[in-house]
Parts: structure tokens; C-alpha cells; sequence
């Protein structure tokens, strides 16, 4: 239910009707405390964890405004991000969530093993596209040719799995899009036939790939410890290196797509952890997402709320990435 509702604007002093939402003329909303105060309560909830708790709290946020206003849409949108942080959690990721941003990344990234094996069948629907599997085709071939059939596998499969996992994100927001292509020298791509509902869902398509790249990478650095043989570490430091290059917040850059959904505090966040892992690491791919990401910390295209679930995926793939192009590294130099 909601609140009285006063018969004067607060802010121009105009007669309102006992229904109205926003001042027809000043455009004041009619219950902007009351807004206020619940988006408050709902920040401070996600910033906890509380992501049931936000979410009621932007349920009841909504009555209060107008369906056309902007601030509605937004609170549409952090709505529909709270369900996607809510989709699939069990008891413990709720009880990771409680241990706050360093419980989040635990239960983001526990599962990545076991991707392949939960998703087998939809990494595997690539491959019965017959312009996806010749274009692998003729990728593998071309390296082949320059680094030997084992490297020019590893390094091509690596590849499709990032691209699925775009493309089962794609699926999971029900947009139409091509199955992956390959280009040598260049790499694949998915193209979209139509555009996500909101910057969460765009973001979340973005980071998909290198969620998924991270896991074939991890795989590979996996079989590099069991079996002691360098070329499983050649393909993990280049898979590795390759998704890290995929953050940097530019163009249509899966790090790009990932930013549109950052707030600009965030974006400074994770300005500063491409800088922490720069000076743990040295690696000068983390200079060049801290500087796209100083670029976008001026833009003018940032949300405004913050998108804690696009943050924690963004920060967290810079992290172990950069930890798994650094451990690669390191046994290379141990091979030689």
C-alpha cells in the first residue's frame, strides 16, 4: 500500500492528484523519501550479501514510481541482476556470501571445474555447426603449421570453449546468435542478432567467455602439474594470457561489455586491482586494462547503481588469470 500522498509538489509547490507518482511539472518524485530510504536499505543489503533482503527492498521501491521514469527502469534492471545472483545458489553459496567479497569469489569460481562436465552437451553443440567446425578446421591447420599439432589443438580448443561460453549465456538470456567462427591470426567471435534486455545481461554475456576461458586454461595448467609436460603449460600461459588480453574495458572487448555494467566507483576498484596484480605479477597486459579501465573512469556511460555481481567476476578473472599467466610462466622457464 502505499504512502498519503501530499496535495502539494514538495518541491514547486503544484496541486497533485491523489494518484500521482512525480510532479507534473517539476517532475519531483511524489514519494522521493520514501524511494530514498528503500534504496538505501537495498544497497546496504547487497553490499551484505543480503541479496533476498535487496531485492524485497526494491520490490517495494517500485510502486513508488512512475513506469515510464528512468528510475524505475533501474530499479527494473537491479531487480533482474538480484535474480541473476540469486539463479542457482544452494545453501552454500549462501553461507559463502555471508563471508562477503572473498565468499562471493569462493562460490563464483568453486564450480569452474566442473563446467565441462555439467555443460557438456551445449559446449559440445558448436561442433555440430558445420561452419564452426570448418573454420576450427582451418584454423588448427594454419597453426599446426607453425607450432605443431598438440599446441595448434590446445590453443584452438581453449578458444571454442571461451566462445561457448558466450554463446550459453546468449542462450540462457534467450538472444539470437550465430554459432562461433574462427579467424586465423585474429581468433573466433559470436555475433549477436539482437541486444541484451540491460548492461547486467550485456556484461554477463561479455564475462562469460573468459569465465569459461579461465576453466580451460585451469584444465590445462591442471594437466601441466600431473604430467610434467611443457606443452600443457605453453597452452595454459597462452590461454591465460589471451582472456587477461579480453578484459582490457575497451571497444567490444568482453572487459568492454563487462565495464558497461560497473558503476564508476567500481570501475575504479578495478583500476585498482589490475594494479595490485601488475605489481604482485609484472605483467604488461595489466597495464593496459588499468589503462582502459582509467579511461572508462572518466566516460560518461557508467550505471547508476552498482552491479556487484559484474564487479566480482571482473576483479576475480583478473586475479587468477594474471595468477595462472605468472605459475605458467614460472614452469616454462623451468622446462628450458
Amino acid at each position: 500500500m502505499l504512502p498519503a500522498v501530499s496535495s502539494l509538489c514538495s518541491n514547486c509547490a503544484v496541486a497533485l492528484p491523489p494518484e500521482a507518482l512525480s510532479c507534473p511539472k517539476c517532475g519531483r518524485l511524489t514519494h522521493a523519501h520514501e524511494f530514498e530510504a528503500l534504496s538505501q536499505h537495498a544497497r546496504l543489503a547487497g553490499q551484505a550479501g543480503d541479496w533476498p533482503g535487496a531485492r524485497l527492498a526494491w520490490e517495494k521501491a517500485l510502486p513508488l514510481l512512475p513506469p515510464e521514469s528512468s528510475e524505475y527502469r533501474t530499479v527494473k534492471s537491479r531487480i533482474e541482476n538480484i535474480d541473476l545472483q540469486l539463479s542457482g545458489k544452494s545453501v552454500w553459496a549462501k553461507r559463502a556470501a555471508k563471508l562477503g567479497p572473498v565468499g562471493v569469489v569462493l562460490w563464483k569460481f568453486k564450480t569452474i571445474a566442473l563446467l565441462v562436465l555439467t555443460k557438456a552437451k551445449l559446449v559440445l553443440l558448436g561442433l555440430t555447426k558445420l561452419n564452426t567446425f570448418l573454420s576450427m578446421l582451418l584454423f588448427f591447420a594454419v597453426y599446426w603449421q607453425i607450432f605443431g599439432w598438440k599446441f595448434a589443438l590446445g590453443f584452438v580448443l581453449s578458444i571454442y570453449v571461451h566462445e561457448m561460453g558466450h554463446v550459453i549465456a546468449l542462450r540462457r538470456y534467450g538472444i539470437a546468435a550465430t554459432s562461433p567462427m574462427f579467424i586465423p591470426f585474429v581468433g573466433a567471435l559470436v555475433r549477436m542478432k539482437q541486444y541484451p534486455a540491460n548492461v547486467g545481461q550485456d556484461a554477463r554475456v561479455g564475462l562469460a567467455g573468459p569465465i569459461w576461458g579461465l576453466g580451460a586454461t585451469m584444465v590445462a595448467w591442471l594437466s601441466g602439474l600431473v604430467t610434467g609436460q611443457p606443452i600443457w603449460h605453453a597452452i595454459a600461459y597462452t590461454s591465460a594470457w589471451l582472456n587477461l588480453f579480453n578484459l582490457i574495458p575497451v571497444w567490444q572487448l568482453d572487459g568492454g561489455r563487462g565495464f558497461r555494467a560497473l558503476t564508476r566507483k567500481q570501475r575504479g576498484m578495478a583500476l585498482g586491482a589490475a594494479l595490485a596484480m601488475w605489481v604482485m605479477t609484472q605483467e604488461t597486459m595489466l597495464l593496459l586494462i588499468a589503462a582502459g579501465a582509467l579511461y572508462r573512469l572518466f566516460s560518461r556511460d557508467y550505471p547508476a547503481e552498482d552491479d556487484n555481481g559484474a564487479l566480482t567476476q571482473y576483479i576475480g578473472l583478473i586475479v587468477l588469470l594474471s595468477l595462472l599467466v605468472l605459475m605458467n610462466n614460472s614452469h616454462l622457464a623451468s622446462y628450458r
